[in-house]
């Protein structure tokens, strides 16, 4: 590898940059010159709208607009707390994911139970979760980190055999593919996130997707403070309205649920922002694939699994584990102002984390070793669709002369 030449320093990469252009201003813009007294800014018609598009992009029957991913995990969870077969308590989940993905199955009084992650991507380890499988095991929440598909065909398969729902956390991975088919429509419910520098924003935001019409309409009760005048089936809503008549019609509360509504700001985001995601889809790809060409093979991590793939943000994991090595690319970096985070998603092992501690014991946390290797030793740098060539390659240089 050439040396570095020292221009290449406080190159000023940022890990995150704005979704938003003039583009969704101007929409905005449009919006509130034609709004009066009238016009409603909470959810309201552009929610609904948004909701059919984002379905159709998707390739579901339905969706459900809620105030952020995180809101649509535990939303999910909920809903499975409400269908789940009798005398199952127990979620098998990732141990390299964000942190409300196993907030939302603790805070659901489910049990997680841990698998490692698998470098190609990311994600659980597919064979770990057939082996944890049991009698129990009410669902499996697979994480898709950083745009990569974390499913095989043998784990959707053995789930499908088994008659085990699958719950897809795609907050990351907008638009990317398993079979040429978008990650989100194999699982029985699926959630995104619309954060800030996520694929596309609504400023925040998430979705709740699935093909099945009673978690549709469950979605919608437990959105709105669990009322049934959020049911869309008339049908069914006659049905509680005749069973509690002495209650009024307007106000009959089916669960203890939560306020997790968006508003029509966010959804006219949404629905220009979903104008360009396929576009910036693409963009997003060949900077992975120029970063992942520059990168030295001897040092760092390259072979993932990228087919179907829509990157979130540079995976730079250290070939051999080396704390020596780790804090002199942390500096190095730090010195360029290219910013990181150090542990992928969630900041690494999650087993590590306090607010486990109460809730799992007596885990030995080496037997997680690749997880433990991210947790040390990986990191990602920020990748965006106006991400210039010239640019990925400096902080390729940078790091490579390490």
């Amino acid at each position: 590898m050439c040396a570095v030449n020292m221009s290449y320093q406080k190159i000023n990469h940022k890990l995150m940059q704005s979704n938003f252009s003039k583009d969704d201003f101007k929409v905005l813009e449009k919006f509130f010159k034609r709004a009066n007294e009238k016009t409603i800014l909470t959810q309201g018609p552009k929610v609904k709208e948004f909701e059919k598009k984002w379905s159709k992009w998707l390739g579901v029957k339905y969706s459900t607009f809620v105030n952020s991913g995180s809101s649509a995990n535990l939303l999910s969870l909920k809903i499975l707390k409400i269908i789940k077969k009798k005398n199952t308590n127990e979620i098998i989940v990732p141990t390299h994911t964000w942190v409300s993905d196993i907030a939302s199955v603790i805070q659901n009084n489910f049990k997680p139970v841990f698998v490692d992650m698998d470098f190609k991507h990311l994600g659980p380890d597919n064979d770990q979760i057939i082996s944890k499988i049991n009698k129990k095991t009410a669902a499996v929440f697979v994480s898709h980190i950083q745009g990569f598909n974390a499913l095989s065909t043998k784990v959707i398969n053995h789930l499908k055999k088994k008659k085990i729902h699958l719950i897809e956390d795609v907050c990351e991975s907008h638009g990317a593919l398993f079979k040429n088919k978008k990650l989100g429509t194999f699982g029985l419910i699926s959630n995104f996130s619309f954060y800030y520098a996520h694929h596309m924003s609504t400023i925040e935001g998430g979705m709740i997707s699935t093909n099945n019409r009673e978690i549709y309409e469950l979605s919608r009760i437990l959105r709105s403070h669990g009322m049934v005048r959020e049911i869309e089936n008339m049908k069914i809503k006659k049905n509680y309205i005749k069973k509690y008549k002495n209650l009024s019609e307007k106000f009959i509360f089916l669960h203890d649920a939560y306020n997790m509504r968006n508003n029509e700001i966010g959804a006219l985001l949404g629905i220009n922002q979903l104008k360009k995601l396929d576009q910036n889809n693409k963009k997003r790809m060949d900077n992975l694939s120029f970063f992942l060409k520059n990168l030295d093979t001897s040092k760092y991590l390259t072979n993932f699994n990228v087919e179907g793939s829509s990157n979130y943000a540079f995976p730079l994991i250290i070939r051999k584990k080396s704390k020596k090595f780790s804090i002199k690319l942390e500096k190095i970096l730090s010195k360029n102002n290219i910013e990181f985070r150090r542990g992928g998603a969630g900041g690494g092992n999650q087993l590590r984390q306090p607010y486990l501690k109460k809730y799992v014991k007596n885990i030995q946390i080496s037997k997680f070793r690749n997880v433990e290797h991210m947790h040390f030793f990986g990191y990602y740098l920020g990748n965006f669709p106006t991400l210039r060539k010239e640019k990925i390659k400096k902080i390729c240089q940078i790091i490579n002369n390490i």
